[in-house]
């Protein structure tokens, strides 16, 4: 059963279409990362552009993320104050990062610094995240000690002026490293980097934020910082392939709806694990793709055609 797509200007299956939007949906529910890190590159892999498919899969992005945030805050585990603070240091990072992102792509090597930041980010998060999971699941099953010292937390966070107290995440803390946070995962997201599986850990290692409060008010940053950069891709490129973007969004709102279940039924440290495992793998892959020598090493440009 296939489609064809105007802008990609090729013929798909829609089941595929739909069985992709459908599993990041469910990802992004259960993790709250959004997903752009994963439905960019399943795209690429099968055969979509890759200027159609940053600028379209970030559409699937914004809907999943609607959905499960929705969800989150009609359960109450969504802090509106945390992430609105969040998302202003996000739009002031997406905006720059999209002076970036031209400027990188004006040197000529903006695949490769992409492709290097999502090797370097993605195996760092994923090994910390993994690491630490790991042990809290050793200790709750008596196979370690448990901790008895006081929480890390970094004072030079504690220390910042400005703080506001967060009742949601039961945190009294400083907006400096919040925006901070904010703007870093913003700028990321015009290059096609999804900065969800930042944000996450960053906000459970960092900030100390409750993990059943992290997923939903990473969403919530997510939901209008993606459609804040897509809109302006798609105004400058024309690249968004509406029946694409609507065959990814329908599987993605209902993929998220299943994976905020699954992700309130796990505990904080398992979950991790599972995020940890799934940015390893992730950075993994495109470590080899980076690594291996390509079957066409030399390609040809001819009259606007690529061969």
């Amino acid at each position: 059963m296939t489609i064809y797509l105007p802008i990609a200007e090729l013929s798909v299956n829609i089941l595929i279409i739909l069985g992709m939007g459908a599993a990041v949906g469910f990802l992004s529910g259960m993790f709250g990362v959004g997903g752009g890190f994963l439905i960019t590159p399943l795209l690429i892999f099968y055969n979509i552009p890759p200027v159609v498919a940053v600028a379209t899969g970030s559409n699937q992005v914004v809907a999943s993320s609607v959905s499960g945030a929705l969800t989150h805050f009609r359960r109450g585990s969504l802090d509106l104050k945390l992430g609105t603070i969040l998302l202003a240091g996000g739009l002031a990072g997406a905006t720059f990062g999209l002076w970036l992102f031209v400027l990188l792509r004006r040197l000529g090597q903006i695949d490769l610094i992409i492709s290097l930041i999502y090797v370097l980010l993605l195996g760092t998060v994923g090994t910390l995240m993994l690491w630490e999971s790991v042990r809290a699941m050793r200790r709750a099953a008596g196979k370690l000690p448990p901790s008895t010292g006081k929480p890390r937390h970094h004072n030079w966070v504690q220390r910042l002026p400005l703080k506001l107290r967060f009742k949601k995440s039961k945190l009294y803390l400083s907006a400096i490293p919040v925006i901070g946070l904010g703007f870093f995962v913003g700028m990321l997201t015009p290059m096609g980097i999804g900065g969800g599986f930042i944000l996450v850990p960053a906000m459970i290692y960092l900030l100390r934020v409750p993990t059943n409060v992290v997923v939903g008010t990473s969403l919530f940053q997510v939901i209008f910082v993606t459609a804040f950069t897509t809109t302006v891709q798609a105004a400058t490129n024309y690249s968004v392939d509406i029946i694409l973007a609507f065959l990814l969004m329908v599987a993605g709102v209902v993929g998220a709806q299943y994976g905020v279940r699954v992700g309130q039924k796990l505990r904080g440290e398992q979950l991790r694990a599972l995020l940890g495992l799934l940015v390893l793998a992730v950075g993994l892959r495109l470590a080899i793709a980076l690594i291996v020598t390509p079957a066409d090493i030399y390609s040809v440009v001819m009259e606007g055609v690529s061969r």
